[in-house]
């Protein structure tokens, strides 16, 4: 029998990344979205962009990569966002994030209450709530969502975007956490929360805030999975690597794709440490299909 076709949402931010070699889709709902819509999900993306050219662009690309564009929100006021990227020696990028974009001003509206009730699971940030207006949007729509969906939390540290009330209200709102080795100790003493290690440190979140999951990524060095009474460890695979640019979301999305089928956490890290380093192996975010390895993956 096959399984049923089940709506996967990226909430948050949409942009542009301007890469050196040109623009590329970007903003972790969006990669997320993506990856998860190669996996055989229906794939949705919930922003906000300018009236604008590059709006219109904008979603023209997602609509490309078959993504549904009906809950993108459009902006008189502010234009597209966009962020200029710096991939260093070792393919590590940096951002410089514009400010007061579209994707700022999220709006609660009756469709995306809508979409809220029916999303079978959700993948938001701490970025996106880096203003009043998305942040009580984003928090909406996850109060809005069923208690079975399932809401993944990826923290995306990125500059002083962030704040212990913007942490701690969404690990609430979360059952699932995901984020990075360098990340973790940042959370941890934003929260009041001594650190000790990665183990340890994942399963005081997840008790704290009574997470069903807790992953921590460890780039070309894999990943920690936590949940109660269990845990697993990846070593990752070793990949010539493009860019690191939207691996992170598409280990991410091959999670979600697991937590959805109940696999094993042995399962899921193995697929999603193996859809990460196929990305950070390719130039961008969004780089097309390879159909043996989704078969791989899935």
């Amino acid at each position: 029998m096959a399984e049923p076709t089940r709506s996967v949402v990226g909430l948050g931010e949409v942009l542009w990344d301007l890469l050196p070699e040109g623009k590329q889709l970007g903003g972790a709902p969006a990669n997320f979205a993506y990856m998860s819509g190669l996996l055989g999900r229906r794939a949705i993306v919930a922003s906000r962009i300018g009236v604008d050219a590059l709006g219109e662009e904008l979603r023209e690309r997602l609509a490309s990569l078959e993504l549904e564009t009906s809950f993108l929100q459009h902006d008189e006021a502010h234009p597209t966002g966009a962020v200029k990227v710096i991939v260093d020696a070792g393919g590590q990028p940096e951002y410089e994030i514009e400010q007061n974009a579209a994707w700022d001003f999220l709006e609660w509206t009756p469709q995306w209450r809508q979409l809220a009730a029916q999303a079978d699971a959700i993948c938001f940030g701490s970025l996106a709530q880096r203003s009043e207006a998305s942040g009580e949007t984003i928090r909406a729509f996850l109060d809005a969502s069923r208690d079975d969906a399932i809401r993944i939390f990826d923290v995306n540290l990125r500059r002083d975007f962030f704040s212990a009330s913007v942490l701690g209200a969404s690990f609430r709102l979360a059952n699932v956490a995901k984020l990075n080795d360098l990340e973790l100790p940042s959370v941890m003493h934003a929260l009041g929360f001594a650190f000790e290690d990665e183990k340890r440190a994942a399963e005081r979140l997840r008790r704290e805030f009574g997470l069903e999951l807790v992953c921590v990524t460890r780039g070309s060095r894999g990943s920690l999975l936590v949940r109660e009474n269990e845990a697993d460890e990846h070593a990752g695979f070793a990949v010539p690597v493009a860019d690191s640019v939207g691996a992170g979301d598409a280990f991410t999305a091959a999670l979600a794709h697991h937590l959805l089928r109940h696999s094993s956490l042995r399962r899921m890290n193995e697929a999603a440490n193996r859809m990460g380093a196929w990305v950070a192996s390719q130039r961008g975010a969004t780089p097309a299909a390879d159909a043996s390895l989704m078969r791989e993956v899935r």
